[in-house]
């Protein structure tokens, strides 16, 4: 059996993907949710990309893991990325889940759309935090789901660090030029970008050579399917 890391995406935090790896753990592999920092209680939404890449890397340091699945959701691929570019010896293989694939000196903000930027720059709390609509989140997040488990959802989220969006990564090697083995999990009804800029294969594409796995399914699968997620993940991490 295998060990999974399975980092969330904006809004989000690493207990909201428990019911996805309640299956996972139920055949057998050992699954980590850290939460990254800026969506912990309390934590400072002023942080950046470099101090939630640095959380991950602290969490694997803390856990000794080693051999591991590195999995990524949507933010959570900038992550993932960076936590692989300083740790390669230590992932078997890294999954992205319709997930933001940067090359160095790349943000976010570099990957979405123009509308985007201005409407999350309008939204910047005080705090320099960050929340979504839930008017999009309903929309083009999870529009697989009815309106009740959409609303429940929605009501878990936090409000998300913007600097996380506009903070270059750095790194010393490119995805595709990355040694460790990859995967792509993309959610076809996924429309939280829209499909005239796709996350596959727009996004998939930069990973050089991947394993993709496709899935019915909205941008929120964790939310609408958890158990179909957790087999397309497990499908995506099999050697």
């Amino acid at each position: 059996m295998s060990c999974y890391v399975f980092v969330h995406g904006a809004w989000h935090t690493g207990d909201l993907l428990e019911a996805t790896a309640k299956p996972m753990r139920a055949a057998g592999h050992e699954v980590h949710l850290p939460t990254l920092a800026g969506n912990r209680p309390g934590d400072d939404k002023t942080c950046g990309l470099s101090d939630a890449i640095d959380s991950l890397v602290v969490f694997i340091a803390e856990q000794n893991l080693s051999d591991f699945i590195l999995a990524g959701h949507s933010y959570g691929g900038m992550v993932i990325t960076g936590a692989a570019d300083r740790l390669p010896e230590r992932i078997r293989r890294l999954v992205y889940w319709n997930a933001f694939v940067p090359n160095n000196g790349e943000a976010l903000d570099d990957m979405i759309p123009p509308e985007y930027i201005e409407l999350f720059d309008r939204l910047v709390a005080d705090d320099g935090s960050m929340m979504l609509p839930f008017e999009i989140w309903r929309e083009a997040f999870i529009n697989d789901a009815p309106m009740e488990l959409a609303q429940e959802a929605y009501d878990l989220l936090n409000p998300h660090p913007r600097r996380t969006f506009s903070e270059p990564i750095e790194l010393h090697s490119n995805p595709a030029e990355m040694s460790v083995p990859k995967s792509y999990v993309n959610c076809t009804e996924d429309t939280s970008l829209p499909h005239h800029v796709p996350w596959h294969p727009r996004l998939s594409k930069k990973l050089g050579l991947f394993r993709l796995v496709q899935t019915p399914g909205s941008h929120e699968l964790c939310f609408s399917d958890p158990g179909l997620l957790a087999r397309k993940l497990m499908e995506a991490g099999r050697d």
